[in-house]
C-alpha cells in the first residue's frame, strides 16, 4: 500500500460504521435526510480518525519501532517524512471538521469530543490502566451517538449498553494481544502494559464476554424489543453473535488477531461470514 494511504489506516474506517446502527434499530433507514446525515457523519469519523492516527504515529513512532508489527507503520519504517505526514494529518482534521459542523447531523459536539479524548489518550490517558480501554470504548459510544442523537433519534438504552460491553471486550482483547506482542519485553512498546497480566486481562474478556451476549440476547426477547420491530424472531440472530464472539476469542488465543478489531474483521472469512448473517437475518426481519 503507498505509504501515504496506509498512514491513514483507511481499513480502520470500518469502525465507523456504527454510526449506522441507529438507522437500523430506529427504522429509520428510509429516511433520507437522517441517511443523508448518517453518510456524512460516518465521513467525518473517518477524515477525524485518521487525522488521530496521524498524530498518534508521530508521537510513539520511537516506541512503535520496537513493536514486531507496528515498526512497519509508515512514520516508523521512514517511509514517509515527518512533514508530509503532518500535511496529511491536518488536511483530514480540516476537512473532517467542516463536514461534521456543515453536513453530519446536529450534534458537532459529539466529533469533537471525540478529537479531545483522542488528543488526551495519545498524550496520557493510554498510560492509565483500565481507563484506558474505557477511552477507547467511550470512541465507539460517541460514533453511537453521532448516529442517533446527531440525526434525531433517540439512542435506546440496549443499543448503548450493547455497544459498550462490546467496545469494552474489543478494547481488552486488544491489550491481551499487545501484552503477548511484547512478552519478554513488556511494557517498552506501550508502557500500560506493564500494568496488565494475562489473567487480569483474561477475567476482564470474560466478563465482558458474557455480559456482551447476555445483554443481546434480553434485548431480542424484551418487551420493548417486541414492541418496538414486531417480531419475536430476533432471538435466532443471537447463534451469529456467538460464533463471532467465540472465532474473535480463538484468534485471540491462536495468536492469530485481537490487536486489531478491523483488521481481524476484513481478513478472516468467519468474522465476516458471521458479521453478514446477522445483518442480513436483522434486516430481514425488522424490515
Amino acid at each position: 500500500m503507498n505509504p501515504a494511504i496506509a498512514l491513514l489506516r483507511p481499513h480502520q474506517w470500518v469502525k465507523n460504521l456504527f454510526v449506522f446502527a441507529g438507522l437500523l434499530f430506529g427504522h429509520a433507514w428510509m429516511d433520507h435526510a437522517k441517511l443523508s446525515a448518517a453518510i456524512w457523519a460516518f465521513v467525518a469519523f473517518s477524515l477525524l480518525a485518521s487525522a488521530v492516527y496521524v498524530l498518534n504515529d508521530l508521537v510513539d513512532r520511537e516506541q512503535d519501532r520496537q513493536h514486531p508489527k507496528k515498526k512497519f507503520r509508515p512514520l516508523a519504517a521512514g517511509t514517509i517524512t515527518v512533514p508530509l505526514a503532518i500535511g496529511l494529518g491536518l488536511s483530514c482534521l480540516a476537512l473532517g471538521s467542516v463536514v461534521a459542523l456543515t453536513l453530519a447531523g446536529s450534534a458537532p459536539w459529539v466529533f469533537f469530543v471525540y478529537l479531545g479524548l483522542n488528543i488526551a489518550y495519545t498524550f496520557w490517558l493510554k498510560h492509565v490502566v483500565i481507563l484506558d480501554v474505557f477511552v477507547i470504548c467511550a470512541g465507539f459510544m460517541l460514533r453511537l451517538l453521532a448516529g442517533t442523537v446527531g440525526i434525531g433519534i433517540v439512542p435506546s438504552q440496549w443499543l448503548l449498553l450493547c455497544g459498550l460491553l462490546l467496545t469494552l471486550f474489543l478494547g481488552f482483547a486488544k491489550r491481551r494481544s499487545e501484552l503477548a506482542a511484547g512478552e519478554g519485553k513488556k511494557g517498552t512498546h506501550r508502557r500500560v502494559l506493564a500494568h496488565y497480566s494475562a489473567p487480569l486481562l483474561d477475567q476482564f474478556i470474560a466478563i465482558t464476554a458474557a455480559g456482551t451476549i447476555v445483554a443481546y440476547a434480553l434485548y431480542t426477547v424484551s418487551a420493548e424489543t417486541l414492541s418496538l420491530h414486531g417480531t419475536r424472531s430476533l432471538i435466532y440472530t443471537v447463534p451469529f453473535v456467538l460464533y463471532g464472539m467465540f472465532r474473535y476469542l480463538w484468534r485471540l488465543h491462536a495468536g492469530a488477531g485481537g490487536g486489531d478489531a478491523a483488521q481481524d474483521l476484513l481478513s478472516d472469512g468467519h468474522l465476516l461470514g458471521a458479521c453478514a448473517g446477522w445483518l442480513i437475518l436483522v434486516v430481514c426481519l425488522i424490515a
